[in-house]
């Protein structure tokens, strides 16, 4: 019973990571990315590039990166954004997914290593779509 429930866990994690990636939009706005090459946010961000998405870089020296202009934040973003991908602390990323709540992203993904199930239950609770500890560049290719 028990490994039957973790397994309709996964697949309907599954499904979401699936309508994140290829129903919920292309606008990406990337909570955490700055031109610093050695973060794993810069690296991530030209996956998603390259399968399509607009990355629009959310770090406070708004640099642009990628060929995209920066903002400080979420609310300074002066068009509509599908889904924000953080990459910031843990401690920190629940302000995130409620400030993403607050601009009307589509869906917010937590990086690897970023966990707040409080955030999670309020992004939800909210109506959008969330994945937690994982990373679409990984997850991308999966798709197949």
């Amino acid at each position: 019973m028990q490994s039957e429930q973790s397994e309709q866990s996964e697949q309907s994690e599954q499904d979401i990571i699936r309508k994140i990636l290829t129903e919920s939009g292309d606008t990406w706005a990337v909570v955490g990315l700055s031109s610093n090459q050695g973060r794993a946010a810069y690296g991530v961000a030209r996956v998603l590039q390259r399968f399509g998405k607009r990355v629009v870089p959310v770090h406070p020296k708004a640099e642009t990166v990628h060929g995209e202009q920066g903002y400080a934040s979420l609310d300074a973003i002066p068009f509509p954004v599908d889904v924000v991908d953080v990459f910031v602390n843990s401690e920190l990323a629940g302000a995130v997914a409620d400030q993403a709540v607050a601009v009307g992203a589509k869906a917010v993904w937590f990086q690897l290593g970023v966990v707040d199930q409080d955030a999670y239950d309020r992004t939800r609770a909210a109506g959008l779509d969330m994945v937690m500890d994982r990373c679409p560049a990984i997850e991308i290719p999966r798709l197949g």
